[in-house]
């Protein structure tokens, strides 16, 4: 019999790991076979995997913090503090042992969606989830700060009035900690807690060095990386190892990492940072439609996977300044056109389309004027050849369109709903029409070659 258990304290330190000796004496004492997975200060140890959950019988949760239990599902389980689990560790495996295990747990559902996680993985699931954590800094600092130019563009130079506050809040505020924070889970993502630390030290350095978005993400990696390396280096006495997660780590991995961005990344990254917003900002008549155009395609090309994500990543770094911007709107736009496309597909061609499928468009709508591009999935999956090129070329058009009018956004997502917001979006009528006119290409090409 094989039973599973997971061990954690609020401080991660003590406690957590007592639990955890606590537990694997008293499994040898039984006989019985026990992996014991330590949630602490240095982050996930011994970490549980789903094929130790399908040899399971059941779990043993002794924790005292916020325990995600979506991988034991189906799995009996015994959930108590750590401190019961060190008192009477030999009782609690004796009734795990009592469980009836059920057989749902390792239903094909579940198997699919532990294959789709593991397809994730690498740089691209770490950027990503740096980006995930950053995005709502950024929504909120530049609705704040498109707020405050609601009042004047300049309206904010005068200290004590409220579109002063709207920018200290917006620019000062959020914005101020957008490279910090990718910076620091991105680290989190690689090394988990004890990456956080020089993360964000790493970020705010990028910040103060002019290294911006892309340092953010250089200092992100770095850390990860340089944290695990001494996570697997430095070895201290058992005596000691609470010594590791808030002395060591913290204080060698920041050493490092800041020296790096002080003596070696910053000033080279700077000056790329500085010759890509001379670029951007040259950019004008065919260059700007040509940028506008491949943004476009590759908004539309996978709908969501990772050459959506290059896109999306690189314009949201485009607002990391605090200004508004054209490679943004540009982005949001086409990427609204896909699912907005397949809407009017159905609504025009009906005899092409099933009743699910009309049904389906309808949702697809919504989801379009929310930014959500994922909307236009299950067509083009039903009909690659079809679908995928008309959605490309339409959003293609809308990005081209939208840096050719030079329209603006100053806020990373929302759809049509952040139009209404005054100074949110530069050129309003303009972004609009950009819009419409790449979702009516899309449509009309679909409906044209649907069979």
């Amino acid at each position: 019999m094989k039973l599973l258990a997971v061990t954690s304290c609020p401080t991660g330190i003590a406690h957590t790991y007592m639990a955890a000796e606590a537990l694997k004496i008293a499994a040898k004492e039984l006989e019985v076979e026990i992996k014991i997975e330590t949630r602490g200060s240095v982050g996930v140890e011994n970490e549980i995997t789903a094929e130790d959950v399908k040899e399971a019988h059941a779990v043993i949760i002794a924790a005292d913090t916020k325990i995600d239990k979506s991988k034991f599902n189906g799995l009996p389980m015994i959930e108590v503090s750590v401190k019961d689990a060190i008192k009477d560790a030999k009782g609690l495996i004796q009734s795990a042992m009592k469980l009836e295990k059920k057989n749902t747990y390792v239903d094909k559902v579940f198997e699919a969606k532990q294959e789709e996680k593991k397809k994730i993985t690498g740089a691209y699931k770490h950027l990503m989830t740096g980006v995930s954590f950053m995005i709502p800094f950024v929504v909120a600092g530049g609705i704040l700060i498109a707020l405050s130019f609601a009042f004047g563009i300049k309206a904010f130079e005068q200290k004590g009035t409220l579109a002063a506050a709207l920018m200290d809040i917006g620019g000062g505020g959020a914005f101020s900690l957008i490279v910090p924070i990718l910076a620091g889970y991105i680290a989190y993502s690689i090394a988990d807690r004890p990456g956080l630390v020089p993360g964000m030290i790493g970020g705010v350095l990028s910040s103060k060095l002019g290294a911006g978005f892309l340092g953010g993400i250089i200092a992100g990696f770095a850390a990860g990386y340089v944290v695990e390396f001494l996570k697997k280096t430095i070895k201290l006495p058992k005596t000691m190892e609470g010594l590791m997660p808030v002395l060591v780590l913290p204080l060698l991995s920041t050493l490092i990492v800041g020296l790096g961005m002080i003596y070696v990344v910053g000033t080279p990254v700077a000056s790329i940072n500085k010759a890509m917003e001379g670029w951007l900002n040259s950019l004008s008549g065919g260059s700007a439609i040509t940028l506008g155009i491949v943004l476009g395609l590759m908004m539309a090309f996978d709908m969501g996977g990772p050459v959506n994500k290059a896109a999306y990543t690189f314009a949201v770094g485009t607002l990391a300044a605090g200004q508004p911007s054209t490679v943004m709107a540009a982005v949001m736009a086409a990427g609204m056109v896909p699912p907005l496309g397949v809407f009017l597909a159905t609504r025009i061609a009906k005899n092409k389309f099933t009743k699910d499928e009309i049904e389906a468009g309808k949702a697809a709508f919504f989801l379009g004027i929310s930014f959500i591009t994922e909307g236009a999935i299950p067509f083009a999956a039903a009909d690659p050849l079809r679908v995928i090129p008309s959605i490309m070329v339409g959003s293609a058009v809308t990005g081209a369109l939208s840096m050719a009018f030079k329209c603006t956004l100053a806020v990373p997502h929302g759809g049509i709903f952040v139009l209404p917001i005054p100074n949110a979006v530069g050129g309003l009528l303009l972004y609009a029409l950009s819009i419409v006119i790449g979702t009516i290409v899309s449509g009309i090409m679909i409906a044209a070659l649907k069979k």
